[in-house]
């Protein structure tokens, strides 16, 4: 099955607005981010999933990509896996439009709140990157001003 750009597009949106809706992972404690950095995984969904001690919920499960949201007693996040290295920065690209953090190895991204994605770089390895929000608060970006909104509440 071949995923088309705008399927792509969709996922990348759901994931980051799937986040803003359910709240974002994260509590109290150290969150790893002074750890040295680990060689960067590689593996399946499951293979990285069990390797930071979640059960994956896959949401998709294409040729393309295989996305999940995974979560454990501390945090919540998106974890996908791609076929081909252009199909991750592709999305990558796409997403990063709606904002929030990402953690991205070889042929993975992990999305979540900051200090999630520190946490997850301390056990997976991988380069962090920053999504962009090109819209206003108050125009209708509901996905957006609904992510950083939950996003406000934290504290360390």
């Amino acid at each position: 099955m071949r995923l088309t750009r705008e399927k792509l597009v969709a996922g990348a949106g759901a994931a980051v607005a799937l986040l803003a809706l359910t709240g974002c992972g994260g509590s109290g404690g150290s969150d790893g981010a002074e750890k040295a950095v680990p060689a960067t995984a590689t593996g399946s969904l499951e293979d990285l999933a069990a390797e930071v001690k979640c059960k994956p919920d896959i949401q998709t499960d294409a040729d393309e990509i295989r996305q999940a949201v995974c979560k454990n007693p501390s945090r919540k996040f998106i974890l996908a896996t791609f076929a081909t290295d252009r199909g991750q920065r592709e999305w990558l690209n796409e997403a990063k439009d709606y904002g929030g953090f990402y953690l991205v190895g070889a042929k993975w991204v992990a999305v979540g709140d900051q200090k999630v994605v520190k946490t997850l770089r301390g056990q997976l390895g991988g380069t962090m990157e920053e999504g962009t929000s090109h819209a206003s608060h108050g125009s209708g970006a509901g996905s957006d001003a609904s992510h950083e909104g939950t996003h406000s509440g934290h504290s360390g």
